[in-house]
């Protein structure tokens, strides 16, 4: 295996805005890439068969865990190390939402936004960072919400955890710049995936009528960012959290 390639994990990576994430990196050639996933082990490993077939120079494996765990976190940490080395760039994608008013939320459905979207994100970034402090370079991108800067109706424990994401970047960032690691977020608007493909055709229809580019974005158009987010054009460029999302905030 190849150590002076860098290790790209990306987390909630089996479909969707992290899955072209993963496909961006593995454009730009000499990398690593651990894709995860939660539950549907066979979506990840097709996902893994994608990537391989498409970019055949770049290593690939795949690793269903749930983040929000933290010794299932560590122990994933442990099987990137064993067989690729240090998590060089560190995505932190996973995430779920919850459509419906906060009254109607159980204690237990909470718990559960909170965990899924913000728990995964201080678990992995926990586990990443010493490494990245020995190595003195490292980059962790958050992909957040727009939500978590404006606030959404019916979404409110979802707002909550990304609004949250943002302070960890912003914490972060100037806590671990003296170690030559970066930290930036992006923060998504509405985009193509499974998480909108609820919307019936005139819901996406009005929607779209909010966002003055006219159109959901492309898991793609997040990879393309993330890729810049990693290369050293952004060198200088940490503590940021930047709105993807059409012009819709």
């Amino acid at each position: 295996m190849n150590h002076l390639k860098k290790c790209i994990l990306i987390t909630g990576s089996s479909c969707g805005i992290g899955l072209g994430i993963a496909k961006s990196f593995a454009a730009q050639g000499n990398c690593k890439i651990v894709l995860n996933g939660r539950q549907d082990r066979m979506q990840l490993f097709e996902a893994v068969a994608t990537l391989k077939n498409e970019y055949p120079d770049v290593d690939v494996i795949g690793i269903c865990t749930d983040l929000s765990d933290y010794d299932a976190a560590q122990e994933m940490f442990r099987q990137i190390e064993s067989e690729f080395g240090m998590v060089d760039i560190l995505v932190n994608n996973a995430g779920t939402a919850h459509f419906g008013l906060f009254t109607d939320m159980q204690q237990n459905e909470i718990n559960s936004v909170l965990a899924d979207n913000l728990h995964t994100v201080l678990n992995t970034s926990h586990l990443a960072i010493p490494n990245m402090v020995k190595a003195k370079c490292g980059c962790i991108i958050n992909i957040t919400s727009v939500w978590g800067i404006t606030g959404a109706s019916c979404e409110v424990a979802y707002s909550t955890a990304k609004a949250a994401v943002i302070g960890l970047t912003k914490s972060l960032a100037k806590e671990l710049a003296p170690s030559g690691i970066r930290v930036n977020a992006i923060a998504c608007g509405a985009f193509e995936t499974r998480m909108n493909a609820r919307l019936e055709e005139q819901e996406k229809a009005t929607f779209m009528e909010n966002i003055p580019m006219g159109r959901f974005g492309l898991p793609s158009e997040v990879g393309g960012l993330a890729v810049y987010l990693a290369s050293d054009e952004a060198a200088y460029l940490t503590g940021q959290v930047i709105a993807l999302d059409g012009g819709l905030i």
